[in-house]
């Protein structure tokens, strides 16, 4: 990692902490789209495990504990974990949630083979380079067992925030204090090489609104 994106990660974390210190359970309650959607591919799968990758304060891993999953979630933000397993406990699914502060620039603290899908919600758009993007998914890979599901979200360069506020190259645009890599098509699939049964589906979230795809790909038995 440059210096640069070293000091774009630390002020992204240093910003993600705060707020969600300073806006408790900002994205609500309810579950996101994308992660209702997963919760259907990851049955028909047959899955039991779910990894989410950058879970904040949990709207999406409690949504998939209740569904009877049993959820390994992970994010860069201690505080917004926190509030997570608070509200595990509240709704009576805390022996079904794990938390773990981890930077998915790390490898991921889970062993091959180990879970039977993964759902990322905007993670994978956040400040990190094309390189950072594809070790990850590597990681993705090689935690998943054979047939597993992997669903994420990221948004893409026909959203309204592409080239507007700070470029920090690499299709990463800051504006309002975060982050984003915004997609091209031909990132999405190279991300799938090797992959089986690939969907990349077009959706739109929030007021703006942020344009999204959301990609769904198996990893073959």
């Amino acid at each position: 990692m440059s210096e640069h994106e070293r000091e774009l990660a630390g002020a992204q974390r240093e910003h993600w902490q705060q707020t969600y210190g300073e806006h408790p359970g900002m994205y609500g309650e309810e579950p996101s789209e994308p992660a209702v959607h997963a919760a259907s591919v990851f049955r028909a799968a047959g899955a039991r495990q779910v990894l989410e990758l950058g879970a904040g304060h949990g709207r999406d891993a409690l949504y998939f504990a209740r569904e009877g999953f049993t959820v390994q979630a992970t994010d860069f933000s201690a505080v917004g974990l926190e509030q997570l397993r608070e509200a595990a406990g509240a709704q009576g699914v805390a022996e079904r949630v794990a938390t773990a502060v981890h930077d998915v620039r790390e490898p991921l603290p889970l062993a091959e083979d180990s879970v039977d899908a993964v759902f990322a919600h905007m993670l994978l758009c956040m400040a990190l380079s094309t390189k950072e993007i594809h070790t990850l998914v590597g990681e993705v890979r090689r935690v998943l067992r054979p047939g597993g599901v992997f669903v994420y979200t990221v948004r893409h360069t026909g959203d309204a925030h592409y080239g507007a506020g700070t470029g920090r190259g690499d299709d990463i645009w800051e504006h309002g204090g975060f982050a984003v890599h915004f997609f091209r098509r031909d990132l999405v699939d190279a991300l799938a090489d090797g992959w089986q049964s690939q969907e990349v589906h077009p959706f739109e979230e929030g007021g703006l609104p942020r344009r999204l795809w959301r990609v769904t790909q198996t990893l073959p038995r």
